[in-house]
């Protein structure tokens, strides 16, 4: 468990951080040259693109039983979840003292997550933390902001599919009860104290400082404010896919939401599939087995992930024009300056000025 956190912690750390670590060495290769950083970017679109290319034949049947209007709204559902998602990501940030413009922080966060395409478990975190450094946020800070977004929306993913799936048809309670079991825990991981208790050791087991700053409880509830909407997105993507098989009805509408959820999460927590590819839609057919057979199922499955492909191209597609036409922040904010004590003669001297007056 220690060298798991270890691999995790790694990926956020410090400029002062000691040149030796194969994190740190993959964080210094991700932002030492933008050739390199154009490559791999180049490699995540591969892996998304050859998701689309390798499933076709299946897609193509897929598309031809649903309606094209309802495939249109799936995408731009999808969209707008990722978008806020987003602004989650970017409450969290600016809670830590490093806030960014919208036009940054759709950069980083869209070409970032790209990366979760790479095979292995935290490149999206390690591309987010290397595009950060652009606007001067510290790789601390970035890389926090990062996991406990994606810690909140596992826990909003796993409230929506515990609430929704047992108003969807009986038995889904005896089916999922386990869900409503991690509920209390995985709440009371949100409390801005635990979540600084839990940091906190992890920065102590990677021998590195704490946050400057701890989430506030006001910054934790507007990115879970964000990461809820996000979902009710998502249920609505899964909703118009599903209602074209199984009809359109509030039962259906709940077990697509909470089905849909189950299977991300399912897909989350299997770290070794990237992006979740196999295990997500295993858990999606399953879900909907009491409302359509396996075929019909594997459809709507396939058709999803197709969608979610999509979405995150369009907003990876959005970010690169957004970045092309504001182009790169190059002044530091404020929050994120170095400051030192006024009597303190020897930092000021030490960074090129004079020692301050008396």
């Amino acid at each position: 468990m220690d060298g798991a956190a270890q691999r995790t912690g790694r990926l956020m750390l410090d400029a002062d951080a000691a040149p030796g670590g194969y994190a740190g060495r993959v964080l210094r290769r991700l932002s030492a040259s933008p050739w390199t950083r154009a490559g791999l970017l180049a490699i995540a679109l591969g892996f998304a693109c050859f998701g689309l290319v390798s499933q076709w034949p299946q897609v193509r049947a897929a598309v031809g039983q649903l309606a094209v209007y309802d495939v249109v709204g799936a995408v731009l559902a999808v969209v707008a979840g990722l978008g806020c998602m987003m602004l989650a990501w970017r409450a969290l940030l600016t809670d830590l003292g490093s806030p960014l413009a919208l036009p940054a922080a759709t950069r980083v966060m869209f070409l970032g997550q790209l990366a979760k395409y790479v095979p292995g478990a935290l490149w999206a975190v390690a591309a987010q933390v290397s595009l950060a450094q652009d606007y001067q946020v510290p790789k601390r800070r970035s890389g926090t902001a990062s996991l406990v977004s994606m810690a909140i929306t596992l826990v909003v993913g796993l409230v929506m599919a515990a609430v929704t799936l047992p108003l969807a048809y009986a038995g889904a309670l005896r089916q999922y009860w386990w869900v409503l079991l991690c509920i209390p825990v995985v709440l009371a991981g949100l409390y801005p104290p635990i979540t600084k208790f839990g940091l906190d050791i992890l920065f102590r087991i990677i021998r590195r400082p704490e946050l400057e700053k701890p989430l506030s409880l006001s910054g934790m509830a507007r990115a879970v404010g964000w990461t809820a909407l996000g979902w009710v997105f998502y249920g609505l993507h899964a909703f118009l896919l599903v209602g074209d098989i199984a009809g359109r009805s509030l039962h259906i509408l709940l077990l697509s939401a909470g089905g849909y959820a189950l299977a991300w999460a399912v897909g989350f927590l299997l770290i070794p599939f990237p992006g979740g590819i196999g295990p997500r839609e295993i858990a999606l057919i399953a879900v909907l087995s009491p409302v359509m057979a396996r075929g019909p199922a594997l459809v709507i499955a396939l058709a999803s992930r197709v969608v979610m492909t999509i979405g995150d191209l369009v907003c990876a597609a959005l970010a690169a024009a957004l970045s092309r036409r504001a182009g790169r922040a190059t002044a530091p904010y404020a929050a994120d300056r170095v400051e030192f004590p006024a009597n303190n003669a020897e930092n000021a001297t030490k960074m090129g000025g004079p020692p301050p007056a008396a």
